[in-house]
């Protein structure tokens, strides 16, 4: 099943079309000039590629995971995302962090929103970490009667900046299919 949703998803989300929930399934409509890519793991259920903006180096990612009931609370998860930001000044990136939470299509999401230097694992469990001054991510924990998904935006800040309207229209587009 998994592998008939993830195709599905990146079909459907190459066209910007509304995605058809499976059953007990997350789905959502992709926006038009999100690129979708094979997921990397049995975990990722839909990868896209955000184009860079002007002048920005690299493109952004967005990447849709579910674990199973088994990943940690809804806390632990935004601190462990706004952990993989530092601060060029040394601060705490929670405190610049903007946490906010709303229901979409009857479905609680906690979104965060921060920018810094990106230090994520760059796998799990490695002792190597990216180094990505000027970095932005926004994430959402989107939890369902299924158990949590969730939803991970990276890369240059001018590139995530330029995608808000498309995020937001994504996490709009939230829904579950019993």
């Amino acid at each position: 099943m998994h592998a008939m949703l993830s195709a599905t998803a990146l079909a459907l989300a190459a066209a910007a079309s509304a995605q058809a929930p499976a059953p007990g399934a997350l789905a959502y409509t992709a926006p038009a000039g999100w690129q979708a890519r094979p997921a990397a793991s049995s975990m990722r259920i839909a990868e896209f590629v955000i184009p860079r903006a002007q002048g920005d180096a690299e493109d952004g990612e967005l990447v849709v995971y579910y674990f199973g009931r088994g990943a940690g609370t809804v806390d632990a998860n935004i601190d462990r995302w706004i952990g993989q930001i530092r601060q060029p000044d040394g601060s705490a990136t929670k405190d610049k962090a903007r946490r906010t939470a709303q229901t979409v299509n009857g479905l609680h999401l906690t979104l965060v929103d921060a920018e810094g230097t990106y230090v994520a694992e760059m796998s799990p469990g490695a002792t190597e970490h990216y180094n990505k001054p000027g970095f932005r991510l926004r994430a959402a924990v989107v939890e369902t009667p299924r158990g949590p998904y969730y939803i991970k935006m990276t890369g240059p800040a001018k590139t995530i900046g330029a995608a808000d309207a498309a995020f937001t229209t994504f996490v709009g587009s939230l829904r579950y299919a019993p």
